[in-house]
Formats: structure tokens, sequence, C-alpha cells
């Protein structure tokens, strides 16, 4: 059986902090860490760093490097593409990535 990926609302914009992280649950129980940077540019990851084997990666720091914007985590300093999930420090290790958009004020993303 295949389950077809909605959008959900989130939060509205108004509850991120520019260059910071926070964390939401979805419907589905699965935490995500939602990242603005700059003014109007929104990220959202699984919050599951699969390194330090805890829900953190918001609280991780924000970064870029070649033009990437990557979080930080916070345990054990593995950066991830905010991107495309990818860890830029050992290629064993992803996370999960959404899509996002802005919908009347609301960040909403795929899932």
């Amino acid at each position: 059986m295949t389950t077809k990926n909605t959008w959900q609302t989130i939060c509205p914009t108004s509850d991120l902090i520019k260059n910071s992280g926070v964390c939401a649950l979805l419907a589905n129980e699965e935490q995500v860490a939602l990242f603005q940077v700059g003014n109007d540019t929104f990220y959202a990851v699984s919050n599951f760093d699969p390194c330090g084997k805890a829900n953190v990666l918001y609280r991780g720091l924000i970064g870029e490097t070649k033009g990437g914007v990557y979080v930080a985590s916070p345990l054990l300093k593995q950066r991830f593409c905010l991107n495309s999930g990818a860890c830029l420090d050992d290629d064993a290790f992803a996370i999960k990535t959404y899509e996002t958009r802005v919908s009347d004020g609301k960040l909403e993303i795929l899932g």
C-alpha cells in the first residue's frame, strides 16, 4: 500500500527564529527540525541525528560551505546538508529532508 504525501501546515512563519532551529511534531509522530535562513528560505529535515542517535538537530548550528547550507549536530558535530540531507563528514549517514512552502504566512511541509 502506498501513501500519498500531502502538505501539512506546521506553524506560522513568525514562530520561527532566523538562522536557528525549532522542533515540530508531525501527524505521524515524527519529529522535524525547522530552520529559517535569512528572510525567506525555509528548510525542514528529520530531527533525528543518526550519528548521535538522538532527536537534537533543531539545536544544531547553521553554517554554509561551498554555497550549501548545513546544520551541525550539537552532539558529535557532523554537518548535514539542509537541501539534500547528506552528511558532509561521513557518507555513511544522511537525514530525511522535506519540501517546504509558505502559504498565508504559515510554513507547510510535504510529508
